[in-house]
């Protein structure tokens, strides 16, 4: 149902036996350039290069060391065709940067539902949901969805008590939060019956709510947001 919350850095092995020469070059197409003890690799991961330095990378017989030490001084980018959750996007799937445009997103969103669709891009049942969740939020094109990265707002999904993956808080105008529930594949129908049951569009006389009491108190003692 959810990804470990204690995600760790992605971590580059160059294989021992890699082998490069004129005759031979090494994987990826890998270029080498620079002068002295000091050189690049340029290499093509996952669709985007990245840069390695070398203290050593060629052997006087022009063969790839075994005991090279290769670091990685750029951050490694996952190409696009990777980013499950970039997938498919509907006009009415809004991914959320900030508690602030949180708060913002729900208050400007007048009488619409709004389902918060929080998410790992390690979690393997947000990634086998997310295409089912596009689906519906095509279906439904008056509601709204939000989305939040739980790696990235990682402090203020724990100031709102989330704590498993994927996740899911359905707000309405001046109801605020109707309801909250963690589902997957498997329990999809769980999902489908909270937008039955809140879907239908009606009109409020009194503004957003927005987020609960509690959830803004604890956005706000963790520094979240402002007022």
């Amino acid at each position: 149902m959810a990804s470990s919350m204690n995600l760790k850095s992605a971590v580059v092995c160059v294989p021992e036996n890699m082998v490069c020469s004129k005759a031979k070059p090494c994987p990826s197409s890998m270029r080498l350039a620079g002068k002295a003890r000091s050189r690049a690799l340029s290499a093509e991961f996952m669709g985007q290069p990245i840069i390695i330095n070398t203290t050593k990378l060629q052997d006087e017989k022009g063969l790839c060391s075994s005991k090279t030490s290769i670091h990685a001084e750029a951050s490694i980018c996952i190409s696009r065709s990777m980013q499950w959750w970039k997938k498919n996007l509907k006009p009415n799937m809004i991914e959320i940067h900030s508690a602030q445009e949180l708060l913002n997103s729900l208050l400007s969103a007048g009488d619409a539902l709004v389902v918060v669709d929080f998410y790992s891009p390690a979690c393997g049942g947000c990634r086998a949901l997310h295409p089912k969740i596009c689906q519906i939020a095509e279906m439904h094109p008056n509601a709204i969805f939000l989305k939040v990265n739980y790696d990235k707002l990682k402090t203020m999904c724990q100031a709102l008590q989330i704590h498993v993956l994927p996740f899911f808080r359905f707000y309405r105008g001046a109801e605020g939060q109707l309801c909250g529930f963690s589902c997957t594949n498997a329990t999809i129908n769980k999902f489908k019956r909270a937008l039955s049951k809140h879907g239908n569009e009606r009109c409020s006389l009194r503004p957003p709510k927005g987020l609960d009491e509690l959830e803004l108190t604890n956005l706000v003692s963790s520094s979240q947001i402002w007022f």
